[in-house]
């Protein structure tokens, strides 16, 4: 099974790999800078090549980045759309460095503009980065949201028109997060809810997109759009839809990363275990 967490940027991005690896880790998912900041510097060739050395000692293998929150690659603000797009183009040139494997984004917030035009926006976006960054390797992995206020992708509708409108679209996949689907209305708690969602996905953009899947339990009720998630099992989701998950014939061999709750290292371990001890 690949299993990972969000591991802690904090120190040295190399640090990263030795924190998945002391919880059993054999992928992950990182942060490679301040995601609450713009950008302040590049990680320095040393700090590169360090990463890349002992990525290869560690086996942990895919690497996912998260894209930073202030990315808004919807905005109807010019300034900050802009900001969005150079930002991102960056990411991923450092991500290529760093021989990681997908970045992880979220559709971004049309800011009470309408759906329409942030869909529109994000696309052109995409493909400027797409062309911009053409001589990477490196994928793009859209996640569906819980969908509060004006963010867009809680509908795998958004995805499908997205990619659509992309010139290139071999580096484009989906990342699948449970709790976000819970909360945006799918009910993925029984076998038939969870049928229909896939069946949806297949429909629209294809099941086999998925490249992973961020694997959380959710606070709170279905379709609340309420982002926020909870401990594996104890949650809205639970034990049973969570085993159902991680051991569907579509999904078990799809990297699961969880972006659990976390006040101590503890919880953690915890919730590996939790999941590890619901593998068939």
């Amino acid at each position: 099974m690949l299993l990972g967490v969000q591991v802690s940027s904090e120190g040295k991005i190399y640090e990263t790999l030795e924190r998945a690896q002391s919880l059993g880790c054999n992928t992950m998912q990182i942060f490679s800078r301040n995601p609450q900041q713009w950008r302040r510097s590049f990680l320095s060739t040393d700090e590169i090549d360090k990463f890349r050395r002992r990525r290869r000692i560690s086996r942990i293998n895919p690497i996912f980045i998260h894209i930073p929150y202030l990315i808004n690659l919807a905005s109807p603000n010019p300034r900050l759309y802009t900001a969005s797009i150079e930002a991102y183009i960056e990411d991923i040139l450092e991500a290529e460095a760093l021989k990681a494997d997908y970045i992880v984004t979220h559709m971004g917030s049309h800011k009470n503009t309408s759906e329409e035009a942030g869909l529109a926006r994000l696309t052109s976006a995409l493909n400027t980065i797409l062309e911009k960054t053409k001589n990477t390797s490196v994928g793009i992995l859209l996640e569906n949201t819980a969908g509060s206020g004006s963010w867009l992708g809680y509908k795998f509708s958004h995805q499908k028109k997205i990619i659509a409108g992309l010139k290139h679209k071999e580096r484009i996949g989906l990342c699948f997060d449970t709790a976000h689907a819970y909360l945006a209305g799918y009910d993925i708690t029984t076998s038939w809810g969870l049928e229909s969602t896939l069946k949806e996905i297949d429909k629209l953009i294809g099941v086999d997109l998925i490249k992973l899947i961020h694997l959380n339990d959710a606070k709170g009720k279905l379709g609340s759009r309420q982002d926020r998630h909870e401990h594996i099992g104890k949650g809205s989701l639970g034990k049973e839809a969570i085993k159902r998950i991680i051991n569907h014939p579509k999904l078990r061999n799809r990297p699961f990363i969880l972006e659990t709750p976390k006040k101590t290292e503890e919880d953690d371990i915890m919730n590996l275990q939790t999941v590890r001890n619901l593998r068939r």
